[in-house]
């Protein structure tokens, strides 16, 4: 009996055994860390984590114009939900400052996958970009550049009144400097 939530396309034995350690890894790294980004959609903030302590606490985020999502479509203006990892980072983004994360990640790809929204060979394109722990691509139908960035040259009171961006997290860019000092590549992302 195959367990829906946890179903894994059959590609071969070894694919299948890297993509479990690479999600055991993953959570080690988490737990060693400790430090984790935690964004509410709903109240509109952003914390920073440690364990389950929060250590900095930013109001007033910003998400994607249509709102959220667990199913993001390219152009579709939702922020997508999951646990992301900041794969790089744009000090010199038309945002000010952009913490990419790794979206789409294997999670989001097996649940399009699923839902026949990705073919086979998208699926594949973002699990080999996993295994060798790359950007997954960034041009497939579940969209990308998705990231935690400020406003750059925008309005103030825009970002303050409404939902403006593309399915990103926007913060101000006095917030995304401070939010910077905590941000280092793989830290997790959870966004619900």
């Amino acid at each position: 009996m195959i367990n829906q939530g946890s179903y894994i396309p059959y590609l071969n034995p070894s694919l299948n055994a890297l993509l479990v350690v690479l999600t055991l890894y993953f959570s080690l790294a988490h737990a060693e860390n400790g430090v984790w980004i935690d964004v509410d959609t709903a109240e509109h903030k952003l914390f920073v984590m440690e364990g389950n302590k929060i250590q900095a606490e930013f109001n007033n985020v910003a998400i994607g114009r249509f709102g959220t999502t667990w199913s993001k479509m390219t152009k579709d203006d939702k922020t997508p939900l999951g646990k992301f990892r900041i794969g790089w980072v744009n000090e010199k983004s038309r945002y000010y400052r952009f913490f990419g994360l790794d979206y789409p990640d294997l999670e989001t790809a097996k649940r399009a996958r699923e839902e026949k929204r990705i073919s086979e060979d998208v699926w594949l394109s973002i699990l080999e970009a996993s295994s060798l722990g790359k950007t997954p691509p960034q041009n497939t139908p579940l969209g990308g550049h998705i990231g935690i960035h400020g406003i750059g040259n925008g309005d103030q009171e825009i970002h303050h009144q409404y939902n403006w961006t593309n399915g990103c997290v926007a913060l101000t860019n006095d917030q995304i400097d401070r939010l910077g000092k905590w941000i280092k590549l793989g830290i997790l992302v959870n966004i619900r």
